[in-house]
């Protein structure tokens, strides 16, 4: 299993909103994505998109969609949700998920982090027929609504979301929100690190759906 450490002797004072940046604490993995061989996918720091995704994809069927009330594709992301504001998820909803889809997984990832990609949540078990998030997703493990569902670790080594918290002076940074459509249920535990769910979704990946939104200090 490889273990992905901060870099020594690093103790940043905390900015506004009182979190460390993104790049400055919790887990780092680009080297993971690499790594993984056949599931990358524009997940380079500066690339297109974060995340995870199958290999030999283009990108989702036109009727694979994930959108925010919040914000657009391409448009700033709310202080509301930010380590600025009140640091909670944003809604989302889900539409379209192709044929055989017998779970959701989700993951939000900033691929601009100047240590590379850097995990901002990872949601999953997450039933085909569910149609959304709604906003302000509880930071707890396991989910009462919609049931069943489980949360992971973010970068900040908390449980659920973690809003955007780029370093100051930065140019904005993209948050990727991708959306997964996969063909089996994952065996996966409670409070499972980016590193975990993306060796459980190896090979399960049937589509995927993006949603960006932007956001800097």
């Amino acid at each position: 299993m490889l273990a992905i450490a901060a870099p020594a002797g690093v103790l940043p004072s905390v900015p506004t909103g009182g979190r460390f940046p993104d790049a400055l604490n919790g887990t780092l993995i680009s080297s993971v994505l690499f790594l993984a061989g056949p599931l990358l996918g524009g997940c380079a720091s500066g690339g297109a998109s974060g995340g995870l995704s199958a290999g030999g994809e283009t990108g989702a069927e036109p009727g694979f969609a994930l959108q925010s009330t919040a914000f657009d594709d391409g448009q700033a992301i709310p202080t509301r949700y930010t380590a600025d504001g009140e640091d909670i998820s944003p809604p989302l909803t889900f539409a379209g998920a192709p044929e055989g889809t017998v779970e959701l997984a989700l993951t939000v990832v900033d691929p601009d982090a100047p240590r590379g990609d850097f995990v901002h949540w990872v949601i999953y078990k997450i039933g085909a027929d569910v149609s959304g998030l709604p906003e302000g997703v509880p930071t707890v493990e396991t989910l009462t609504e919609p049931a069943g569902v489980l949360q992971g670790e973010n970068g900040f080594g908390a449980i659920g979301y973690g809003g955007p918290a780029p370093p100051p002076g930065d140019a904005d940074h993209r948050y990727v929100f991708t959306l997964y459509a996969l063909n089996a249920e994952l065996d996966v535990e409670p409070g499972a690190d980016a590193e975990a769910l993306l060796e459980a979704v190896s090979g399960l990946i049937i589509d995927r759906a993006e949603l960006t939104g932007t956001f800097g200090r």
